[in-house]
């Protein structure tokens, strides 16, 4: 099976919800262990993520330890950066042979075809953001940004990724015409190029559109339970909803 997830936010909050939030995906991930042979991770797993050189925040460290031991049982993981954890350099891969992409793929399994995208930067209103994740994720800017001491760093992080959620909050992803972007653009790919399935996050909205034979899935958050994810029995994709036992 292939299992999909995004926008966990990992760190936000205050510690209580920061423990729950963990709690919540260690559980998860420890009930799909056996199942699932595949995992993407669709952006912002993390509420903020900068990678240093030498040095990790501790509030990740369980996460970390479940998807390390997940790759040492030879279970395939990709992820796919979000607008909140766009900091990854090389961490994931060398130590955890996780896949790390900076943007959008494309996937075939099993004969299906898929899009996979966090989505950020596709809603119609999105075009100041599109500037600002280019200079973001500048290789100056992350050279610059390592200079600064971790604690003072993670601080600015985190405020960054509150400013960024408070935008994603507030935003619109309809028009004033009643169009939405992320959907206009999960149509586009079905009808036109064909894809059998697209799947998307960002929108912290949980839902599933039938485009003519293909289908756009949006995997809704982690903020609270129950959380939603997706499974492809390799013919199917459903969304599916989690909540903690």
């Amino acid at each position: 099976m292939i299992y999909f997830i995004s926008d966990v936010h990992i760190g936000l909050g205050n510690k209580q919800k920061q423990k729950e939030t963990e709690q919540a995906l260690l559980q998860f991930l420890q009930k799909i262990e056996d199942d699932c042979d595949h995992l993407y991770i669709i952006g912002d797993l993390f509420d903020y993520w900068f990678e240093y050189s030498t040095v990790i925040p501790k509030q990740y460290i369980s996460i970390l330890a479940a998807l390390q031991n997940w790759t040492k049982k030879g279970k395939s993981i990709d992820y796919l950066m979000g607008n909140h954890d766009f900091g990854h350099i090389s961490f994931f891969q060398q130590e955890y042979g996780i896949h790390v992409y900076e943007d959008d793929i494309i996937r075939e399994h099993n004969g299906k075809t898929f899009y996979l995208s966090h989505g950020d930067g596709k809603a119609y209103n999105d075009q100041g953001y599109t500037i600002l994740k280019k200079i973001l994720r500048n290789p100056l800017s992350k050279l610059l940004f390592k200079w600064i001491h971790p604690d003072i760093g993670i601080a600015i992080a985190a405020h960054a990724s509150k400013e960024s959620r408070g935008h994603t909050d507030k935003q619109e992803y309809e028009s004033i015409d009643g169009k939405d972007g992320m959907k206009d653009f999960a149509q586009n790919k079905i009808i036109h190029e064909k894809f059998d399935f697209v799947i998307m996050g960002h929108k912290h909205k949980a839902e599933t559109i039938v485009f003519g034979n293909g289908t756009y899935i949006n995997l809704g958050h982690w903020l609270s339970l129950p959380a939603h994810y997706a499974v492809f029995d390799g013919e199917h994709v459903v969304l599916k909803s989690f909540s903690v036992e």
